[in-house]
């Protein structure tokens, strides 16, 4: 079992099934990235991205308070919420705009889900001084507002994607086709470990920083890992976290997938443990949930960044061959790991990776006192609010949004702060 592709193929999984358009651009890329990976002033820069503009190494946090309550394995988090742009979506985007920028590329497309790649694409192409157009299902605009209006400071151009079922999947269309047709000037810098080669092999290598900080922090406390979890939409943040242990027996990798509000087709995003067949999709070929016209079914999930109906090549030929356990984790009980690692750890984590905080909770009381079990804080919650606000505290959430409408009609804060006082009397 080996980490790299064998041309592009991870098992029957994997390839490049694009037009003729786009077999240049992929073969000169792939040439590009594989030069850059053995050129030291390249490794230099990106080590200095990820210090200066990163932030890492990102901190290992072992969760106390929930490991005591639960009784049984000890919980470490490994944070990489606090990563510039709140999630490990930054790794992959300042390495593949690093390689565009020395490509001698001017203009950056990507796709975004949850809107945390978006950010991070726009963040790392302000910083690189790069052009920036990030294309965004019209449902995931509405629902990740908050990253939106970041992606717009940074100074991306935000393009809601009306086609389909307005989600990442469709977003992943649009970006390929403005791609086609201007790859002299762009990069199409996809965020998560799919897609044609070389994407895959790419995004996890700029991930495995993720991976290889926790085997480091875990050698210099003394820690034995005796179980990973991730969640895995595209699977970016799961084959990043996995990356050093692939290879390896132990320890056990714990994939959690949407499970959305159950079983059943079009309320889930369960592909390994679902419904999924082989597929090719988006120029691989995969595991996809697709419906009897073999077109891509409809998903649901609380997490926009989960819903995806496929799954990246590598991590469906790891789950095919067993060495990674998945599992599928609802919406409740993803919010419920929310709520309990906020009000244990003080940490608040992104509703996708509540989703590997949910898997952990449901492991440790099974385990022993002295096994371990790390989880990937992929990304924190700020991004959430619009989505856990209305469950947590519905009255408190519906009275300031009615306040909000009325103070920006009326343009001063006097009437924001009447609002407000009569919502409280209600």
């Amino acid at each position: 079992m080996s980490k790299e592709s064998d041309n592009g193929f991870f098992g029957r999984f994997g390839g490049r099934y694009v037009g003729e358009i786009l077999r240049r651009p992929l073969e000169e890329l792939k040439v590009a990235f594989t030069a850059d990976m053995q050129d030291q002033s390249f490794l230099d820069e990106l080590n200095e991205l990820r210090r200066d503009f990163i932030g890492r190494p990102t901190p290992f946090l072992y969760a106390e308070r929930t490991s005591e309550q639960l009784g049984g394995a000890q919980i470490y988090v490994k944070m990489e919420g606090l990563a510039h742009t709140g999630a490990h979506k930054i790794n992959n985007a300042a390495g593949q705009a690093l390689v565009a920028k020395r490509m001698g590329k001017t203009r950056i497309i990507c796709e975004t889900g949850a809107g945390q790649h978006g950010v991070a694409t726009a963040a790392a192409c302000a910083r690189l001084g790069l052009e920036c157009q990030v294309y965004m299902g019209e449902v995931d605009v509405r629902r990740q507002q908050p990253n939106v209006a970041s992606m717009e400071m940074y100074g991306a151009k935000v393009i809601p994607v009306m086609t389909g079922s307005r989600i990442l999947k469709d977003a992943i269309n649009e970006a390929m086709r403005d791609w086609a047709a201007n790859f002299e000037t762009t990069h199409y810098l996809i965020g998560s470990a799919l897609g044609p080669e070389p994407f895959p092999d790419m995004v996890r290598t700029f991930q495995s920083v993720v991976g290889r900080e926790v085997e480091q922090q875990t050698a210099e406390r003394g820690i034995h890992i005796t179980a990973m979890c991730a969640c895995v939409g595209g699977g970016s943040n799961a084959i990043g976290f996995f990356e050093p242990f692939i290879d390896k027996k132990e320890p056990r990798l714990v994939a959690a997938e949407a499970g959305g509000i159950g079983p059943g087709r079009g309320n889930n995003a369960v592909r390994m443990g679902g419904d999924a067949v082989d597929g090719i999709v988006q120029g691989y070929k995969s595991r996809f949930l697709l419906d009897t016209d073999g077109q891509v079914s409809t998903t649901r999930s609380i997490s926009a960044g989960l819903d995806y109906a496929g799954i990246g090549p590598q991590l469906a030929e790891l789950g095919e061959s067993g060495r990674i356990e998945f599992n599928a984790v609802t919406d409740d009980e993803a919010l419920n790991a929310v709520k309990v690692f906020a009000q244990n750890e003080g940490v608040m984590f992104a509703l996708e990776s509540a989703h590997a905080g949910a898997m952990a909770l449901k492991l440790a009381p099974a385990m022993k006192k002295t096994d371990v079990i790390v989880v990937n804080m992929s990304g924190r919650g700020d991004k959430d609010i619009f989505i856990t606000s209305p469950v947590f505290r519905p009255k408190e959430w519906e009275q300031f949004l009615e306040a909000e409408l009325v103070r920006l009609r009326s343009g001063t804060d006097i009437h924001y702060a009447q609002s407000m006082a009569e919502g409280d009397k209600r």
